[in-house]
């Protein structure tokens, strides 16, 4: 009832991405305060299109938009402010890189559609629709593709509502609720994600890795964003700026679950992680032929 009659594949407004083996999603970040510095692109268009030119070259599928951390703690900033910070970047990068997938990562549908306007064919939404009711309608009649996220109230406070009866059947039946309601509003081209560090604790993270084949129930590609984040951090004991092994470990995991797409910071050491695992799936690769 909830697969989708294309599988393997991702309609992205006149783009049909293939998921039929994983691809990775690169961040751009506009704003001054991502947790992770090195994620930052300036106002300056040069560095911003430079930055995409590498990620795209570096075998990125979709460039994934930014203008408000969603960082624990963080407070929302005004929409018009978000909007000023993301609409010039995904402006650049549809005109010099036309045929690039973007997505814009906002869970307010003015800023949503404004980007879309703009060359955006992608929306990811943190919120999964619930902080802003204009958003799922809006995606249904603009025909994006959408990223529905599991997160429990907003950025500032969702590290105080990680109390879970089960937290992997918990999320499932979050997702299946929204896949209901956004069916319902004709909005087919999904992507789910389980909201890695999102209202969240370290050992609730570690779960949703270990049993994220659960969620190939629903019937969407399932994305994963673990990149560099503070769960990591805290694992190692060490700074995010150290956390590259540590996140290509988890990514490693995440493809050996059932990711179909991994939102990352470092595009290059994600596509070798997907390389070593498309050879370590490969029949001919667990099935050498035997010489006798």
């Amino acid at each position: 009832m909830l697969r989708r009659t294309e599988p393997g594949t991702l309609r992205c407004g006149k783009q049909l991405l293939n998921l039929s083996t994983p691809v990775v999603m690169g961040i751009l970040n506009t704003t001054p305060d991502s947790f992770y510095p090195e994620s930052r692109v300036s106002g300056a268009a040069d560095q911003l299109l430079e930055r995409a030119e590498a990620m795209l070259s570096a075998g990125c599928a979709i460039l994934d938009v930014g203008g408000m951390s969603s960082r624990p703690g963080a407070e929302a900033i005004p929409a018009d402010e978000e909007l000023n910070r993301v609409l010039p970047a995904v402006k650049a990068i549809h005109r010099h890189f036309p045929d690039a997938i973007i997505s814009v990562d906002t869970y307010r549908s003015g800023v949503a559609a404004e980007c879309i306007a703009a060359g955006a064919s992608m929306v990811n939404d943190i919120s999964g629709g619930k902080l802003d009711p204009n958003m799922i309608p809006m995606v249904s009649s603009h025909a994006v593709a959408y990223v529905v996220m599991h997160m429990r109230g907003t950025p500032a406070d969702m590290q105080q509502m990680t109390d879970y009866q089960a937290v992997v059947p918990d999320i499932i039946k979050y997702f299946v609720d929204r896949i209901r309601v956004l069916k319902r509003a004709g909005v087919e081209e999904l992507v789910i994600d389980p909201g890695f560090g999102f209202s969240k604790t370290m050992a609730q993270n570690y779960e949703i890795i270990r049993n994220l084949g659960a969620f190939q129930c629903l019937g969407f590609p399932v994305m994963i964003g673990v990149s560099r984040k503070s769960t990591l951090s805290s694992t190692i004991g060490r700074p995010v700026e150290e956390t590259l092994e540590a996140t290509t470990a988890l990514h490693m995991a995440a493809l050996l679950n059932g990711a179909s797409i991994l939102r990352v910071h470092d595009v290059e050491a994600a596509m070798d992680t997907i390389a070593v695992y498309r050879q370590l799936s490969s029949v001919n690769t667990l099935n050498p032929k035997v010489i006798g």
